[in-house]
Parts: structure tokens; C-alpha cells; sequence
């Protein structure tokens, strides 16, 4: 069986190349957690796609490399020029601070080359370069799977250039809250990319929540239990703890060299936090003085910036501290190494430790921890010894309780740990996928209209028949209610068809429906009232004053009412007062008018409504049948063919599920309301088949209809196909 492929884009390539002859090269594998989680990964054709770590300026030097990586599954990207500004600029001057709660650092002053712009220049050219290649060696089919914030424009470009292809995201730090994200330069265009990813990912709940959140506040998204909702796209936010490659470190502690991946030198880290706790652990337990040491490896990372040989003095200086005031001529209670180790060694290490000690301040996901089977929060829960790095004492006190804990705790500890799954990344990137609909094939509709004999169209207004509205941030007096300016004489001729029947809104020989359906009349007729008797509407006056409460305290926000809803919209208001708002009006209206009515209370992504039970298209649909029963009772063909398209709210998407074929053959005996005593229709009125029945959303793909259309530009097209064919 052929296993599909897996592009893997990151800043940096599991293996760091060196330089040996004009045309020979060595490599080292790269430390870090990404590379150890992805190395377990087997259900795909591995792809890694990023920098060799070393800058190649020679033709001879490019080619050599790139065919030698080539053999390890590995594609280089060449960065040259721009690498200086783009990673040690952007990437870690200004987002690995802000993503870690650091603040964005001063802008250099006395520098007029390197800026906040040109860093980001060369952030958006890295980028484009990361494109080209990708693009380069992408085939029909691959999953292109983007990692860390090196790459946050990558899933933008790759969707520019083929909106079908699979991209996913996933950040291996914290997304830091909204108000910290805020400080980030050019943070729009930013979000902007990554949610035009297919699926985002993040270590922990928490980083997915701040990341909704941000969207929510900075985009005026909307948020739901899938993801993020733009511009009725939806991109799914899931949580995956990835772990590591667990057969890798078994099986090496079984050979007489073995393997492992380090913590780097890193200001996050929390290694003087560490070193402070351990000589508050030795102070309080002279037993153990001498008896115990720390061994700390740190990987040397980000050499070229100024915090980070600040973090490697404060550690140098409390290892002599602690050595000075605890050790002794035959032993010192801590090594501290500033180097990497063969991961052969670093297993070594492991397979003898008694307890392994991670005291990050704010970190991604630490699969140290994952290694050892010690802990990593979140992820690990219960088998570890979970500590606030922050509080000496308490780390202090923990460090004695694992040096004292019985092997048969520590064997049960470790079980407890080792039953969670790893490596489900991909397994439950799939979960998440779900149903999405498919581009509306528009030949297989005008050829299943043209076959039909008795046809049904259900056509919404706004957003399907109006025309498009190019800026959704202009504050206009209500919404755009004008009907799409090339859809007049079409709609009327798709009308004149005696084989059509077309519903909800319009000028010609079709039939109105307005407030879902509670008002109906063909445009040759009367209004109907479709109100069930006993419809109990005294609730709106309250909601009306809540709404009015609430609207003078909403800059921007506004109500409608009608005779059976209520709509508050807050679209033109700040998206996050509005927000608050909304949440803070719900609270009064469930206390209040709606709290013994029957009725629905609906939030959609800038608004709330009340309405009454049952006020759907999905009910209106079977009221508007009922009614075109009774004024045509001579109906002798069946309705064969429907289309059903429109931009609705989720409350009302129950209308694309009311003609699914395993429905057709639907017989009107149910009860519906009249203007009269309640009455029945028998009719078998609707026998549509599968190739005959086709749903479409407009301008949304989080939806429930099968097909979708991207706006209604789009409608106006397939309508002109549909008259083209009854003219032709």
C-alpha cells in the first residue's frame, strides 16, 4: 500500500550539515522537540523541508548538499542573504519574545538598516522562499504540514496558489494572551495567514483559547467549538500534546550506546529557578548532601543575542555559588555542561537518573519531560510531580519527595504516563476534518434542471440575490438590501418557466416568504398568515426594551423588530465590547422576558436574536409546500428536482437537510397552520432523487449544505445558465 505524502516545513531540518570538501558534506542531528516528536511519524512519506543550518553561496556547494539530504528525506532551503534579519530578527528579536511574554524589545535607534520594517521584510522574502520550494516539489495529494511561528505567512501563499491543497499549522511555543499579542507588529496579516490554514495546532488548551481569542478581538472572527469562523471559512483549532518517538528511546536503553535530546540555554527555561530550589533543597537536608547531583546540560542556542550570554553568567555564577558553599574536594553537588551530547550518551544518562527536574517558565511542550517520563504539565498530568518553578520552596520539597519515592510508586507513576497515546497528530487532524462541502458542480445542476419536469427553487435574499458587499468594515445604515443589479430580467424569466416554482423573495411569479415563513403569499396573491393560533408573543415588548437598554450603551449596535423577532446587531460596534456586550445581554434576557416564553434565543457572530419556537426556513419550507398544495390542487407531477441556495444563519440551515433524498417521496399529511381552523394536506408532493437534490451555501463552507458557491457573483452565473437553458 502506498503511504501519502507528508511535507514538513519547518525553520530548521532534523539534521544540522557541516562543510568537509567542495562537494562533501556531514550532519549532525539538530536537538529540539520538533525533531524528536516527528521522527516517530510513521504513516506518511516524510518530506522535511527547511534551512541546513549553514549558509551556501557556491553552486557546487547548493548542489552536493542538496543531493545528500536527499538521502536522509530532507530538502534544503537556502535562505542566504536574508537569514540575519529574518531569524535572528523577526523571528527571534521580536516574536519568540512576545510569544513567550517578554515584550517587544526597543526598536534600534541609532540603526538605520535594521528596523522593525526591514526585519520584517526579510520575514515575508523568507517566507516566499520557503513557497518556492515547497511549490517546487509538491505533488497532487500531499499534506503540507507547517510548523512554527518561522513559517506564519507560508499557509497563505500555499492557499493563494492552490486553494484544494491540505495545509495545517502548529505552534511549538505558547500563543501568548490577546493583550500581549497586541503589541505585535503587523498582527493582522499574521493571524490573517495562519487561519487560512486547513487546521491549527497548539500543545495545550490554554495557547489554542489565546489564539481564538486574539482572532476574536483583533479580526472579529467568530469563535465556535470547531475553531475559527472568517468570512464563513472555517478554520478548525484542535489541541495536540505531541510526545515523542517512545520505540527510539526504548530500544536504544537497551544497547551499550544510547540516545537522547536536550534542554537548550534558553531564558524561559528556568535553569537559575532550578539551581535556586536545589540549594534550598541541600539547605534544608544535610542528610543528603553529597549523596545527590545535578547535571545540567545546556544546549548553547541564540549565541548572537545579548540575553542570552546574560542567562549563561547568572547560571555560571549560582553553580559556583552553590559548589562553593555545598561541595567538597571528592564531589560538587552540580556539573553544569554548556555543550550538546550524542544522544547515544544522553540516553545513557537517562537510563540512570532517579529524577529529572524541568522548571520552564513558559514553554511549548517540553518533551525532556516526555523522555525521562517525568512530566510536562498539561500533557502528563498525574504520573509527574507538577511544581510552580516560581516557588523555591515548593520545588525544593518536591526534589525530596522523588529522591525518596519507592520504586513501586515510581513504577506505577511511569505506567500512568506511558498509557497516554502519542503521535495521534495526524489520526486526529483527520477527526477534526469532518464533512466539508464540495464546489458546486454547476454543469451536473443545468443538466439535472433541464431533465426535470416539475421544479423546485429555494432562493435566500441577503448574501444570495443582493449584491456582494466588498467592504465588510464600512458602517453603513443598516445592511445592504439591494437586489444583485444583473438579476431583475433573469429572475423574471426563470419565473415565467411553468415547470419552476421559485421561493422566497423577488418581484415575479414566485412566492414570498417573510419572517421564516410565518407570512406567505405568491406575488400574484394576498399575504397568508401561517401563525399557529395559540402563538403567544407577549415576550417581545420585554425583549424589545432589553435591546434598547443595551443598543444605547453599544456604540454602533442596533435593533429590528418584527412580528415574531427580534434582531440586535452589533457588526459596526468594537468587536470585543460588542462581544461583552452580548454575553452581558443574555444574562438579562434568560433572567427576564425570555425566561418563561417559548421562544429560541440565537447568538450569531455580530448579533442576538429571540424568536419564537420553530421559526426556521426548515419549518417555513413545510408550510410554504402545504400552501402551494392547496392553491394548486391539480398537481399531478411530483416535484423532481430542487435547489436549495442561501447565506444563512446556523439556527436556519435545517432547510438543507429538509430534501435529503432519504426523504424523497414526502407525502404532505402533516399539520400546518392557516389563517382558519387547522386544517390537512394529503399530496405526495416531492419525489426527488440524490443526482436531483443539490444544497448550496453561499460564501460559507462551515455549513450543512452538501455544495458551496463563493458569493453571489457566483448565483448570478448559475442563474443566467439556468435561463440560458429555458431560452435557448
Amino acid at each position: 500500500m502506498v503511504r501519502p505524502r507528508l511535507l514538513v516545513v519547518s525553520m530548521s531540518l532534523p539534521v544540522t550539515a557541516k562543510r568537509t570538501g567542495e562537494e562533501t558534506w556531514s550532519f549532525t542531528m539538530s536537538p529540539g522537540g520538533l525533531v524528536s516528536a516527528l521522527l516517530g511519524l510513521k504513516e506518511f512519506e516524510t518530506k522535511w523541508i527547511g534551512w541546513p543550518g549553514v549558509d551556501v553561496h557556491d553552486a557546487v556547494g547548493k548542489k552536493a548538499l542538496s543531493i545528500a539530504l536527499a538521502e536522509k528525506g530532507c530538502i534544503p532551503v537556502f535562505l542566504e542573504e536574508v537569514c540575519d534579519q529574518y531569524y535572528n530578527g523577526y523571528c527571534n528579536n521580536i516574536l519568540w519574545p512576545i510569544f513567550h511574554y517578554l515584550g517587544t524589545p526597543p526598536e534600534y535607534r541609532n540603526d538605520v538598516i535594521i528596523t522593525y520594517q526591514s526585519q520584517y521584510d526579510a520575514y515575508k522574502k523568507a517566507n516566499r522562499i520557503f513557497f518556492d520550494v515547497v511549490n517546487e516539489h509538491y505533488q497532487e495529494g500531499d499534506v503540507v504540514w507547517c510548523h512554527d511561528y518561522h513559517v506564519m505567512l507560508l499557509p497563505q501563499y500555499l492557499k493563494e496558489y492552490n486553494s484544494k491543497m491540505k495545509v495545517g499549522w502548529f505552534l511549538h511555543t505558547p500563543f501568548p494572551s490577546s493583550e500581549m499579542y497586541k503589541t505585535l507588529p503587523s498582527r493582522s496579516e499574521l493571524l490573517r495567514s495562519v487561519l487560512t490554514a486547513d487546521l491549527v495546532g497548539f500543545h495545550t488548551y490554554d495557547f489554542a483559547r489565546h489564539f481564538v481569542n486574539a482572532c476574536m478581538c483583533i479580526l472579529g472572527t467568530e469563535a465556535t467549538s470547531e475553531g475559527v469562523v472568517d468570512q464563513g471559512k472555517l478554520t478548525r483549532v484542535a489541541v495536540f500534546p505531541i510526545g515523542i518517538e517512545p520505540e527510539r528511546f526504548i530500544n536504544t536503553s537497551k544497547l551499550s550506546e544510547l540516545i537522547l535530546g536536550v534542554d537548550r540555554l534558553d531564558t524561559i527555561k528556568g535553569i537559575p529557578h532550578k539551581y535556586q530550589a536545589f540549594e534550598k533543597f541541600l539547605e534544608e537536608n544535610e542528610d543528603w548532601r553529597g549523596k545527590v547531583l545535578l547535571l545540567q546540560i545546556a544546549v548553547p542556542t541564540r549565541n548572537g543575542i545579548g540575553e542570552y550570554q546574560k542567562i549563561k553568567d547568572q547560571c555560571h555564577g549560582l553553580v559556583g555559588r552553590i559548589n562553593g558553599r555545598f561541595g567538597s574536594i571528592s564531589s560538587v553537588p552540580i556539573i553544569h555542561l554548556d555543550c550538546s551530547i550524542h544522544f547515544h550518551q544522553l540516553c545513557a544518562l537517562y537510563a540512570i537518573t532517579d529524577v529529572l527536574l524541568v522548571t520552564s517558565l513558559r514553554d511549548g511542550m517540553n518533551l525532556v519531560s516526555s523522555e525521562f517520563f517525568a512530566g510536562a504539565g498539561q500533557s502528563l498530568g498525574a504520573g509527574a510531580l507538577l511544581v510552580n518553578p516560581w516557588n523555591v520552596k515548593e520545588v525544593s520539597n518536591a526534589i525530596g519527595e522523588a529522591l525518596s519515592m519507592s520504586r513501586e510508586e515510581k513504577e506505577k507513576n511511569i505506567k500512568s504516563i506511558f498509557s497516554i497515546k502519542l503521535n495521534e497528530v495526524t489520526s486526529k487532524a483527520e477527526q477534526e476534518t469532518g464533512k466539508a462541502p464540495h464546489e458546486l458542480p454547476q454543469h451536473d445542476v443545468v443538466q439535472q434542471y433541464s431533465k426535470s419536469k416539475n421544479r423546485l427553487l429555494i432562493l435566500g435574499f441577503y448574501g444570495t440575490l443582493t449584491k456582494p458587499n466588498k467592504n465588510q468594515e464600512r458602517r453603513d445604515e443598516g445592511m445592504n438590501l439591494e437586489l444583485h443589479p444583473q438579476l431583475q430580467e433573469r429572475l423574471k424569466a426563470l419565473c415565467s418557466d411553468p415547470k419552476t416554482t421559485v421561493v422566497n423573495f423577488g418581484e415575479h411569479d414566485m412566492w414570498l416568504a417573510a419572517e421564516n415563513g410565518m407570512f406567505l403569499r405568491h406575488t400574484a396573491g394576498e399575504w397568508v398568515t401561517k401563525m399557529p393560533e395559540n402563538m403567544n408573543l407577549k415576550w417581545i415588548d420585554g425583549v424589545k426594551q432589553v435591546f434598547k437598554y443595551f443598543t444605547e450603551r453599544t456604540p454602533g449596535s442596533y435593533f429590528q423588530a418584527s412580528e415574531t423577532s427580534v434582531v440586535w446587531n452589533y457588526h459596526y460596534a468594537d468587536a470585543e465590547f460588542g462581544r461583552a456586550q452580548a454575553k452581558d445581554m443574555l444574562q438579562h434576557l434568560w433572567a427576564g422576558p425570555t425566561s418563561n416564553a417559548s421562544v429560541d434565543v440565537v447568538q450569531g457572530r455580530y448579533s442576538v436574536e429571540v424568536h419564537s419556537v420553530g421559526v426556521t426556513k426548515g419549518s417555513a419550507t413545510e408550510r410554504i409546500l402545504g400552501e402551494i398544495v392547496l392553491q394548486n390542487k391539480s398537481i399531478t407531477t411530483p416535484i423532481d428536482y430542487v435547489l436549495c441556495i442561501g447565506n444563512f444563519l446556523g439556527k436556519d440551515e435545517d432547510v438543507y437537510t429538509f430534501f435529503e433524498p432519504e426523504l424523497t417521496k414526502k407525502t404532505m399529511s402533516s399539520p400546518y397552520y392557516g389563517s382558519g381552523p387547522l386544517k390537512k394536506v394529503s399530496s405526495t408532493l416531492v419525489d426527488v432523487k440524490g443526482d436531483n437534490y443539490f444544497s448550496v451555501a453561499v460564501g460559507n463552507t462551515h455549513t450543512k449544505a452538501s455544495y458551496f458557491l463563493d458569493s453571489s457573483d457566483d448565483v448570478v452565473q448559475l442563474i443566467h445558465k439556468l435561463c440560458t437553458h429555458n431560452n435557448p
